[in-house]
């Protein structure tokens, strides 16, 4: 009997997802929307997206415009960005503001591949942890009498070429990142 690595590959999955999540979150001297994401403003006493108070478009390569449908909201949009820590400049006007984008000096391009590469090695982490907990289920269903010896064996060299695969997927993720920051 075979053992079923369907969940493992699901968490695996996940972990992918997670870190493309966080690389989407390192600015790459490109207006993106996606860089606000994260950004949370006080909205009537709750925090929530700026995404979901305002609208964001990318008005040119260096430049995000937001929007917010309550223009009492630009204050506390701007107050975000600017407390964010991103490097990112706002100019406010009536409707809402621009969000500008400073040139990358070389100095913060590395110090960006540093946190990707911290972001990569939390994701190893992770995969790590999860290939220790399916190896452990293996052995327990080898001691149950669940699985035999011969396929406790085929089961860890199947779990390998797994975690090595998306290790693989994880670097090469790094590796497109590192290039695009770099550029």
């Amino acid at each position: 009997m075979a053992y079923n690595f369907n969940a493992f590959k699901s968490r695996i999955s996940e972990v992918e997802t997670w870190l493309a999540g966080e690389f989407s979150n390192v600015r790459t001297g490109k207006a993106t929307p996606a860089l606000l994401d994260s950004l949370m403003i006080d909205v009537y006493g709750a925090k929530t997206p700026i995404k979901h108070v305002a609208s964001i478009n990318i008005e040119d390569p260096k430049t995000l415009r937001v929007t917010p449908w309550d223009k009492a909201h630009i204050k506390s949009i701007e107050t975000a960005i600017a407390t964010s820590n991103m490097g990112l400049s706002t100019a406010p006007d009536q409707t809402g503001l621009r969000v500008i984008f400073p040139a990358l000096t070389e100095d913060r391009r590395k110090s960006f591949v540093k946190v990707i590469k911290e972001k990569l090695e939390d994701a190893r982490v992770s995969v790590r942890k999860e290939r220790e907990k399916v190896w452990n289920d293996i052995q327990d269903k080898e001691r149950a009498g669940e699985l035999s010896e011969d396929d406790k064996f085929q089961a860890k060299d199947d779990l390998q070429k797994i975690v090595d695969e998306s290790n693989l997927r994880l670097e090469a993720m790094v590796a497109k990142k590192e290039t695009e920051i770099m550029t």
